[in-house]
């Protein structure tokens, strides 16, 4: 029997997905594109469309509860912004190269 599947291994399989650019994978468009994300208003939605896309790609997420997966922003002054995606409790910071 196979041990149950951890918050810490889905933050493992975020980190993954975070490392892997969008299309990353021949014939798929598996993995992301943040540094798009950082270039859009942050109200026009593109943040909820970042986190379907990484329930698609990474479908044990859609087995967790609604507001289960987030995803925040944290200014730095004078001008940067962090992005961190936080998964059942675990933070994933998303990497900014």
């Amino acid at each position: 029997m196979k041990p149950p599947i951890t918050a810490l291994d889905m933050q493992d399989m975020v980190s993954h997905w975070l490392a892997t650019p969008l299309n990353g994978y021949l014939g798929s468009d598996y993995g992301q594109d943040a540094k798009s994300l950082l270039q859009q208003p942050q109200s026009d939605g593109q943040a909820d469309t970042f986190l379907a896309k990484l329930r698609r790609d990474v479908p044990i997420l859609q087995a967790l509860p609604a507001g289960a997966v987030n995803l925040y922003g944290v200014q730095h002054a004078p001008d940067r912004l962090d992005l961190i995606i936080e998964i059942a409790g675990q933070v994933v910071a998303v990497p900014r190269g």
